[in-house]
């Protein structure tokens, strides 16, 4: 029982968990993660740049952009009629120290 305790002590808040698991999830799907490495390397960009990128439906994609975004990983700016995304850097940071904190936890 006492190796169960340290275990949990290692873990994190509940809210934290599942977070990790939200994001986890949505990198779950290449596509996804091809726009996060997209949009890490030219910054920001609209929709349809993605779009031209990834041998997808607009409307995938977007499906794609909004799992993503509700994940945290992307914001989103309205720009006239197109949509302007960008990578959120505190979140990809957050994901990857969290990443650090599960190679780290404690052995059971």
């Amino acid at each position: 029982m006492k190796s169960k305790n340290k275990f949990l002590a290692g873990m994190a808040h509940t809210h934290d968990a599942e977070l990790f698991a939200a994001m986890c999830k949505a990198l779950g799907h290449p596509a996804r993660v091809m726009i996060i490495h997209y949009l890490k390397k030219i910054d920001r960009c609209l929709c349809g740049d993605i779009v031209e990128l990834l041998p997808l439906a607009q409307s995938t994609v977007s499906q794609h952009l909004k799992c993503l975004k509700d994940a945290g990983f992307i914001k989103g700016e309205v720009e006239g009629p197109k949509t302007c995304y960008c990578l959120d850097e505190s979140m990809l940071e957050k994901f990857i120290l969290m990443v650090d904190a599960l190679n780290k936890s404690p052995q059971i």
